[in-house]
């Protein structure tokens, strides 16, 4: 999985740290959402890293490249944001699914219980060359992301600077304060864990199936056809509701859900995001006719031609954050 981001390849000379911040602020981002599992949580640690940074510049002195020394500072900070003993996940970590006769929402769980979704453009340069998207866009699908959450913090982060950041040991070594000995150890720990955890590749936004199923599936959710939309699911699609550990699994309970609980859903406008390394949608309810208020980030995984995933995050304020209008009006 690794990107091209090999840090000896793409340090460039210590500048000014007023104008280095920002140049960073995306792929430390990436390197806080995949150790914390929370884009806002991300955001805020990059936020720390920068104040921080700003304030020990004078001590700094150019004893490593720029970027060393932020991703040093933004790693303590993602160090002192973990030491809670809560481990991010998915609804399908937390338990079985219900079947739909039996589906109780119940009372919504605190937010740090879940990985939650971030937009790809907040840590990942889309206009990088599209075989380097596309690798870090495996690195942040949620399933990974998930899965990182098991690794204890060193194993995390050396995973994530080896293996998707394609630091050398050494460096990794040298920023984590650890023998090479150590980093290939924890590396190799990592790796076991993360392939018993990882789960089967998802379509490429790339596949022009991938985008025939995306225009087939917001058609029939916006005219809630769910004949259409259930054929569209393969037979271990899984419907998740985050702040709900519910979730549901297979073609007939998400056509059930849908018709009964789910029935709030009928009539909702969708408007595309990038998300997790895959395709989403914004999800607006029905208020009156012509006006629509955010209801639900959707995050919709999709392999070998089907949707596997349907994942609804259900917490409006994200939408500012995927850059989506407080409202669809068009009356």
């Amino acid at each position: 999985m690794h990107s091209t981001m090999d840090p000896e390849r793409v340090e460039e000379p210590v500048g000014s740290v007023e104008q280095d911040l920002e140049t960073y602020r995306r792929e430390l981002t990436g390197y806080c959402y995949r150790m914390l599992g929370s884009g806002s949580e991300a955001e805020d640690a990059v936020q720390e890293t920068m104040i921080k940074a700003w304030n020990g510049r004078d001590s700094f002195g150019g004893r490593s490249s720029t970027r060393t020394w932020l991703y040093r500072v933004a790693h303590n900070v993602c160090i002192d944001m973990l030491r809670s003993p809560q481990r991010r996940a998915r609804p399908m970590e937390l338990g079985p699914s219900t079947p739909t006769s039996e589906a109780v929402l119940g009372a919504p769980l605190p937010e740090g219980v879940f990985v939650q979704p971030i937009a790809d453009g907040k840590v990942i340069d889309l206009t990088a060359d599209p075989a380097d998207v596309a690798l870090a866009r495996e690195s942040i699908r949620l399933a990974f992301i998930a899965a990182l959450q098991h690794l204890p913090p060193l194993q995390r982060s050396v995973l994530i600077l080896c293996e998707v950041l394609a630091w050398k040991a050494s460096e990794a070594a040298a920023l984590l304060e650890q023998t090479v000995a150590a980093v290939n150890s924890a590396l190799q720990r990592a790796r076991k864990t993360l392939a018993a955890r990882r789960g089967p590749s998802l379509m490429s936004t790339m596949d022009s199936r991938h985008s025939v199923l995306l225009e087939q599936y917001v058609e029939a959710f916006e005219t809630y056809d769910i004949d259409r939309l259930v054929s569209l699911l393969r037979d271990d699609a899984v419907l998740s509701m985050p702040p709900f550990n519910l979730w549901l699994s297979g073609p007939e309970d998400c056509a059930a859900w849908f018709l009964g609980k789910g029935i709030v859903c009928k009539d909702s406008r969708l408007l595309p995001v990038m998300v997790n390394g895959t395709a989403g949608f914004g999800a607006y309810h029905f208020v009156e006719p012509g006006l629509w208020e955010p209801f639900a980030v959707q995050v919709i995984e999709t392999r070998e031609g089907k949707i596997v995933g349907h994942h609804n995050f259900l917490y409006p304020e994200l939408f500012p954050a995927f850059g989506l209008p407080e409202k669809v009006d068009e009356r």
